[in-house]
């Protein structure tokens, strides 16, 4: 199986470059941003669960949310 380029450099924009876990907020990735996000473990349990009941990640539900948070927050303002 080839090597997936893009997978190997969106997982090289993630890994820290330090051994400091707060290096990696704010790194760009292409014309987007890697940010961390710290969540108590409750909190964390109850994404992973709703993650795997919707068949993606826990990441990729967090960014769908925020996503709609944003768009949500435009619209308020009416843009």
């Amino acid at each position: 199986m080839p090597a997936d380029e893009e997978l190997e450099s969106y997982l090289a924009a993630l890994a820290p470059e330090t051994t400091d876990p707060e290096t990696t907020a704010g790194t760009s990735f292409g014309t987007a941003q890697v940010y961390q996000l710290r969540l108590q473990l409750m909190a964390n349990e109850q994404l992973k669960e709703l993650a795997a009941e919707r068949q993606t990640s826990p990441q990729a539900l967090a960014t769908e949310w925020v996503m709609q948070r944003l768009e949500w927050e435009a619209r308020q303002r009416g843009y």
